[in-house]
C-alpha cells in the first residue's frame, strides 16, 4: 500500500482505513497519550482521508495529535498489512450506520527530535492532554480489550526494528516478566 492512495471511507466490509502510530525513543520505550477528556490512554491514531496515502496520513497525524512534525522523527517502517478490530456495539452511534470498526497499517517513528517537541495543543482541538513514554509492550495490557488483539500483532510485527534501533531495548524486554 506504500504510495497509494485509500479512500477515507468505509470499505466493503464496514471497516474505516485508519492509520496507528508507535513513536520511540533511544531507550525503546514508546510514546503512550490520554485521549482528552478521558481516561484512556493509546498510541495515536486517525483515518486516512480521500486521496491520501497511508504514509501521508501517518505524518499527518502525528503533528495533529502530538505536535510532531517531520523533522522531529524518522520514519523505520510499518506493519505488511491492513490489522482489523470490531468495535462493539456500545460505541457505536446512529449515525455512524454499518461501521463495523478500523483497519489499521501501524507506523513505527523513532523520535530524533527532544521530549519538548511532543506538543499535544498543536491543533486548537486537542486530542490527548497527557503523555508519557512506557515500555515497549505494557500498552498490550492497557489498552481497551476490543482493540488489545491488534496491538499485540502490530507490536509483534515491529518489535525487531525497535530492538535495532535501541541498544537498551533487549536489556528491557529480556527483564519483562511475560
Amino acid at each position: 500500500m506504500h504510495g497509494s492512495s485509500v479512500s477515507g471511507k468505509l470499505d466493503s466490509e464496514g471497516y474505516r482505513p485508519n492509520v496507528a502510530i508507535v513513536v520511540c525513543n533511544i531507550k525503546g520505550k514508546v510514546l503512550w497519550a490520554r485521549r482528552s477528556s478521558r481516561d484512556g490512554w493509546q498510541f495515536p491514531q486517525g483515518g486516512v482521508e480521500k486521496d491520501e496515502t497511508a504514509e501521508d496520513a501517518a505524518f499527518r497525524e502525528l503533528y495533529e495529535e502530538v505536535g510532531l512534525r517531520r523533522e522531529h522523527v524518522r520514519l523505520v517502517g510499518r506493519t505488511q498489512s491492513w490489522l482489523k478490530y470490531d468495535v462493539p456495539r456500545f460505541h457505536l452511534s446512529a449515525r455512524r450506520g454499518h461501521f463495523r470498526g478500523q483497519k489499521q497499517l501501524w507506523f513505527l517513528f523513532q523520535l530524533t527530535g527532544a521530549d519538548s517537541d511532543v506538543r499535544l495543543d498543536a491543533v486548537s482541538r486537542p486530542e490527548f492532554d497527557r503523555w508519557r513514554w512506557v515500555d515497549y509492550w505494557d500498552p498490550v495490557d492497557r489498552i481497551v480489550e476490543f482493540k488489545r488483539h491488534v496491538y499485540q500483532r502490530a507490536l509483534a510485527e515491529l518489535e525487531p526494528l525497535v530492538a535495532e534501533l535501541s541498544p537498551d531495548y533487549m536489556l528491557m524486554r529480556e527483564t519483562r516478566v511475560v
